[in-house]
């Protein structure tokens, strides 16, 4: 199976850039000051909070990423282990208010983290934000990511406790009609009233984890009908208490019900997760077969922002793999 899926030619579509970071560089960096094994990145441990995840992140990512040659850096040993692992599309997003901490304008960040790409591998890159920087101290930039060339898209994460601004749905909109894809957090910390809120409100096609749903019959209904996509992390699931363990996530139930779901890793700093190690809980705790993995790895592959004869060939090489197995 490991072989199987290593083969896989595969995408990443729910990368946080700054949740990224590989620890190894930390440690490389100063290991005074990072232990090479901490706890929090064993496979048993829990955040008790997304409080205690968030604190988590921001206190190892936010020391690295200072400029935008770090970010390159970062980026390119981020997309060394996607390339070994055969994954080759991704997207990720990066901390919009990140520009602020640092004084980098965000285009200077797209521009390192697309430098980082190394030959074989398409990278799309997202402005990421809470959902009170819409109307916060970022209004002005968030105002302007429509006209941003080299932007793939933009995304709402954050903890699900914030409402939404209702000015999101007319940016959101604007940011469409310019070419880009737009994409929600929801379903995670909140019920599927926020995937509702996501994709009859905000517009989306595009929901970040989603898990939720499930809660709600209607809401993965309206999901399947409207052809959204749920990006699923299982493992930050798991990490983050969405689901009490890997082998009760919802993913089958939800892709049984029609909605498309791919599989990334979220924020591997946090977890040390891998695409691989993805799949492989998948084929383990959820018995999913070959034929299940290689659906989940064409759905990355039906929502890559790729030429048709480059999804073709990709979908093409998924299905002869399955079909020799």
């Amino acid at each position: 199976m490991k072989d199987f899926i290593q083969a896989l030619p595969k995408t990443e579509t729910h990368l946080h850039i700054e949740g990224a970071l590989p620890y190894e560089l930390l440690v490389a960096w100063d290991p005074q000051r990072w232990p090479s094994e901490p706890e929090f990145r064993a496979r048993w441990y829990r955040y008790p909070t997304f409080p205690d995840f968030e604190r988590q992140l921001l206190d190892h990512a936010l020391p690295w990423f200072t400029s935008a040659e770090r970010y390159h850096e970062a980026a390119r040993a981020i997309f060394a282990k996607h390339v070994a692992q055969n994954v080759r599309y991704v997207e990720t997003s990066f901390h919009l208010p990140v520009t602020r901490f640092i004084g980098v304008p965000g285009p200077e960040i797209i521009a390192a983290i697309r430098s980082a790409a190394p030959a074989g591998l398409e990278v799309r890159v997202f402005a990421g934000m809470l959902r009170t920087d819409i109307t916060g101290e970022l209004r002005g930039t968030v105002q302007q990511l429509h006209t941003w060339e080299h932007l793939a898209g933009v995304d709402l994460h954050g903890h699900e406790v914030m409402p939404t601004s209702p000015e999101t749905a007319a940016v959101w909109e604007r940011i469409r009609a310019a070419g880009k894809v737009t994409k929600c957090h929801a379903g995670e910390f909140d019920g599927p009233a926020r995937v509702r809120e996501a994709i009859e409100v905000l517009g989306v096609r595009r929901v970040q984890h989603g898990v939720r749903a499930v809660e709600d019959p209607e809401v993965v209904k309206l999901a399947a009908d409207r052809g959204v996509t749920f990006d699923v992390c299982p493992i930050s699931n798991v990490g983050l208490q969405v689901v009490p363990a890997l082998r009760h996530h919802p993913i089958r139930r939800l892709l049984r019900a029609g909605v498309r779901c791919t599989v990334s890793t979220d924020d591997p700093l946090c977890f040390a997760n891998s695409i691989n190690e993805e799949y492989e809980g998948l084929a383990r705790e959820l018995a999913f077969t070959r034929a299940e993995l290689g659906g989940v790895a064409r759905n990355g592959w039906e929502v890559a922002d790729v030429p048709a004869r480059s999804r073709a060939e990709m979908i093409a090489t998924i299905d002869r793999l399955v079909g020799a197995n």
